[in-house]
């Protein structure tokens, strides 16, 4: 069964009244095929942004009045951070919205396959870099034990994290990427789980 069809055929999860007062924001994480093999793409912001300075991200950001739906704001963002023009994403579908402890976001999560290669253009404001990780590696040993005590910039949160390659992935990122993995699943037989 493609992702498409898991992702559309399974209810989102409920928003609860208390967190509607939240500011909502989009993120896109987006997939992509390289050697036969499924990857993820995420940012690390930079230094100069309001929120999450310095921690590995998908592109996203807040909801403009402008925007017309939730995965508009998810595309508009991921063209504004990294170049990735919306026509270029099919989007696969949407994941279980998630809050950020500390910053008050709720953030609705948006999974789209890119191609690749990309000639991305950086928004160095917003961006320092691009991280990208098979997603394979969410699935093996890399993986930090749940519940993890991630501490960043003097910030700690309790919740899945994932190490790659030196970089620590936790907060609403592991959140979203950890019930990716779980949808999946339920409906392939995943290694390392």
């Amino acid at each position: 069964m493609p992702l498409v069809e898991i992702l559309s055929s399974r209810p989102l999860l409920s928003v609860r009244e208390e967190d509607l007062s939240l500011n909502p924001a989009s993120v896109l994480m987006p997939l992509f095929i390289k050697n036969g093999e499924l990857n993820v793409l995420f940012t690390r912001r930079s230094d100069l942004v309001a929120h999450h300075k310095g921690q590995i991200s998908f592109p996203g950001g807040c909801v403009d009045d402008k925007d017309t739906s939730f995965e508009e704001t998810a595309l508009r963002e991921a063209d504004e951070e990294i170049g990735l023009a919306p026509e270029d994403v099919t989007i696969l579908g949407q994941l279980d919205y998630t809050i950020t402890e500390f910053s008050n976001f709720i953030v609705y999560p948006f999974v789209g396959l890119i191609p690749y290669p990309y000639d991305f253009r950086l928004n160095t404001s917003e961006v320092d870099r691009l991280v990208c990780a098979p997603f394979e590696a969410f699935l093996s040993g890399t993986t930090l034990k749940e519940p993890h005590l991630s501490e960043f910039k003097a910030v700690s949160d309790l919740g899945p994290a994932y190490q790659y390659q030196g970089e620590v992935i936790w907060g609403a990122t592991a959140k979203i990427i950890h019930n990716l993995v779980g949808i999946m699943e339920e409906k392939f037989n995943l290694p390392g789980r």
